[in-house]
């Protein structure tokens, strides 16, 4: 099991975007979004990102997004610094987009996940989502296929608090 790394969650701001273009590019290749859509997704309307900074250095870690139409909320990403995977971040970004969506009186939180990241996908059911369906060719470039997952808010309200105890070693 790993050692779970200390972060504060943050509002993400305009200085960061060097921070999140190295870890898009090292995480997602040629599917990365473009340092312009960076800039623009973390400051756009019903927008809500946050990132993960270790408090001994400022190290930014790790960021998550979330959409709120109104009804749904839509999480746009989940990143992790790859030599900080599997030590509670991504449970930690997660959780904070979910109690994003519960402060904002969301009905519930979708995203898609690609069908072959394990991690994610474990993290996620573990949270309580559950799979609606497959959306083929979903990511591009490279035609990857998306699971996408629901998680239901309305029947338990504030269903998963800040996670305080040790995060599965299998996680992002």
């Amino acid at each position: 099991m790993s050692v779970p790394l200390e972060v504060v969650v943050r509002a993400l701001v305009a200085d960061d975007v060097d921070d999140l273009d190295r870890m898009e590019q090292d995480l997602f290749g040629a599917a990365a979004w473009s340092r312009t859509s960076l800039s623009e997704e973390i400051v756009g309307p019903g927008r809500w990102y946050v990132g993960a900074q270790r408090p001994d250095d400022g190290a930014l870690v790790g960021y998550a997004g979330l959409w709120y139409d109104g009804d749904d909320a839509q999480v746009m990403t989940v990143a992790v610094d790859s030599a900080y995977q599997g030590h509670g971040v991504g449970r930690r970004l997660m959780t904070a987009l979910v109690e994003r969506a519960l402060d904002e009186g969301a009905s519930s939180v979708l995203l898609e996940v690609r069908v072959d990241n394990d991690p994610a996908l474990h993290l996620y059911e573990s949270m309580g989502f559950v799979r609606l369906g497959r959306r083929r060719r979903y990511y591009q470039p490279g035609d990857i296929d998306a699971w996408t997952m629901r998680l239901p808010l309305a029947a338990h309200p504030h269903p998963h608090p800040l996670p305080t105890s040790r995060p599965d070693p299998q996680e992002t």
